[in-house]
């Protein structure tokens, strides 16, 4: 039987939930390795709903459960109902609802804070020893949970290619150490079990994307 893993999504969209395209891509890879998706998303109000043709927020109001259905094709439970002890690991896609509705890190950065539910869930997986895989924004979801970790959201030097570097910086300041990859690479944390990659941290090609992502599934399996 494939390994069972979990699949926490934060909406749908890349400015005010998840990533959509990393989203598929783990769900792609997780099915072309055999493995289960079992996906969730806590059953709170969103930050806020972004028009994305604009960019900018409106006055909707949306809730995360109901927007994360979208991506699953309405396959998909309350964060409240996952049980670790039924799963093998646990695989947290990027957006920026990473850092507006499963945290707080787009408003405060450092001294966010992580939703309630997800922290005990990254804690329950972590204790159980599960591997845990995190791409794009996520990764600061560990850097906040657990202080010492090692991951890596890219490189830590801003421009064209890698705008939102600052982003590692902030992680080093949590006293997490970010490691530079590129975004079709990962890194992996053996003694947490964290697998990362940068996804669209980076300004990539959506099949470097895709295939950073992969490595990162393939990886977490392996490990499971």
């Amino acid at each position: 039987m494939g390994k069972r893993v979990a699949v926490v999504l934060a909406g749908c969209g890349v400015y005010d939930g998840s990533e959509i395209h990393e989203s598929s891509a783990v769900l792609v890879h997780l099915s072309r390795e055999g493995a289960q998706a079992e996906v969730f998303a806590p059953n709170i109000s969103q930050m806020h709903v972004v028009d994305h043709m604009k960019g900018q927020p409106t006055a909707e109001q949306r809730n995360v459960l109901v927007e994360s259905a979208r991506i699953a094709r309405g396959n998909i439970r309350d964060l409240a109902q996952l049980d670790v002890q039924g799963l093998d690991a646990l695989i947290i896609p990027g957006g920026f609802g990473v850092a507006k509705n499963l945290s707080t890190w787009a408003t405060q950065g450092k001294n966010c804070s992580v939703c309630r539910e997800v922290e005990e869930v990254l804690r329950a997986f972590h204790a159980a020893q599960k591997p845990i895989g995190l791409c794009c924004i996520s990764p600061v979801l560990a850097a906040k949970v657990f202080p010492g970790c090692e991951v890596t959201v890219g490189h830590d030097t801003e421009g064209e290619e890698w705008p939102y570097a600052q982003t590692a910086e902030a992680l080093r300041e949590l006293g997490c150490r970010h490691v530079n990859r590129p975004v079709t690479e990962i890194h992996v944390d053996p003694r947490h079990r964290l697998v990362t990659t940068s996804a669209f941290m980076c300004n990539a090609p959506i099949h470097h994307i895709y295939d950073g992502v992969g490595k990162m599934v393939r990886e977490v399996l392996r490990l499971a």
